[in-house]
């Protein structure tokens, strides 16, 4: 079992930059992807990012490629989502999630999440 905390989000103007980071234990952190989803109000959960264990391959969403960049540092157990030219549609509650396989296969895969992480984008 891996336990996720997110760390990050806050209140920002369009156009301003964040970036989350989530710090995971439990289970050797190298050993599958990660990945980040979010949670507008009165909308389903969406996925925004993943990037593979050893952290060589990215996956975006549409709506954020280009802007977000997702990372990680598995000497510190820690994955990042640097989000740049921030809008207000990308306000949400937003979530780190780990893999339950060794090999990233789609959006599907993640098993474990986080309590997640609250972003605001101002107009």
């Amino acid at each position: 079992q891996v336990q996720l905390v997110e760390s990050g989000g806050g209140l920002v103007q369009t156009g301003a930059s964040l970036r989350l980071s989530c710090a995971a234990s439990g289970r050797t952190f190298s050993s599958y992807p990660m990945g980040w989803f979010r949670q507008a109000p009165g909308k389903e959960r969406e996925f925004v990012a993943a990037i593979t264990r050893g952290g060589g391959t990215p996956y975006y969403a549409d709506s954020v490629q280009g802007r977000f960049t997702i990372s990680r540092d598995n000497a510190k157990n820690t994955v990042y989502l640097q989000m740049n030219s921030l809008k207000p549609e990308d306000t949400a509650v937003y979530f780190c999630a780990a893999s339950r396989y060794s090999t990233y296969f789609g959006p599907s895969d993640f098993a474990s999440w986080g309590q997640g992480t609250q972003v605001t984008v101002s107009s």
